[in-house]
């Protein structure tokens, strides 16, 4: 009997997304499930438009979120996407194979990303390597917030081939400004759990992980939109500690 699936999404403001995402979902969910965080755009309409079960739960962070979506999921395997990606058609293609036979508790897939109109095949973005199709009962979200990850109990995983499409940032000055925030989250989650502050992390830190995005990991052959990511990817490293040194220290960021 072939093994059903619940496409699952979390969304805040996301109207200009998830249409896109739900319907890429549609040929392989027996199910497609969309958690909003009381979006004040059309994302609700659109979601119920497309015949998506949709239900609303108040934000507390991307790992919570996450894990609470497929937690309502009704069936076992999982299929969870960002309202901002969609299922290639060779993923799909795998993914229906998957469910005529399975015999795995999850599956692995590369994200390819697009980035300011340019598909990104370097600068540590591709391949980006997500677990993202998993026996629920055996994977949950874990890790920090903003980036958790699903992490298996005891499961056994393959890689599937087929692209996760990505449709990121558009603009530079919304990928820095994310960047930044995604930072100010970090170093909350990291305070949170009595992470220490490292000077060394502030000074080789940021440095270091430029040099290995251009150059160990080929930014530099992504051209401007490679040397921006590369040096926002150091920003953001940056920012995270001094956020997390301004907490420890009491003051106000």
């Amino acid at each position: 009997m072939e093994t059903k699936i619940s496409g699952v999404i979390i969304t805040f403001n996301e109207e200009e997304n998830i249409e896109r995402c739900i319907q890429s979902l549609q040929e392989v969910c027996d199910e497609i499930l969309v958690v909003d965080s009381f979006s004040t755009d059309s994302t609700p309409e659109i979601v119920t438009r497309l015949g998506a079960r949709l239900i609303q739960n108040k934000w507390t962070g991307f790992l919570n979120q996450k894990n609470f979506a497929q937690a309502q999921a009704a069936n076992h395997m999982v299929l969870q996407l960002d309202a901002d990606e969609e299922l290639s058609e060779a993923l799909k293609s795998s993914i229906l194979e998957v469910k005529k036979n399975l015999n795995q508790d999850g599956y692995s897939f590369n994200r390819f990303t697009k980035f300011l109109g340019k598909w990104i095949k370097h600068s540590g973005w591709y391949p980006d390597t997500k677990l993202r199709l998993y026996d629920r009962r055996k994977g949950k979200w874990s890790g920090l917030d903003p980036h958790p990850e699903v992490l298996m109990k005891d499961g056994r995983i393959s890689h599937i081939q087929g692209d996760l499409l990505h449709h990121s940032f558009k603009t530079a000055s919304e990928f820095i400004q994310q960047s930044a925030n995604y930072a100010f989250q970090s170093a909350h989650a990291m305070y949170a759990l009595n992470k220490p502050f490292n000077w060394s992390k502030v000074l080789v830190s940021p440095i270091f992980r430029f040099i290995k995005d251009f150059v160990v990991r080929g930014g530099i052959r992504d051209g401007f939109e490679g040397l921006l990511i590369c040096v926002a990817n150091g920003y953001y490293t940056f920012l995270k500690y001094m956020y997390l040194r301004q907490l420890y220290k009491g003051k106000q960021i």
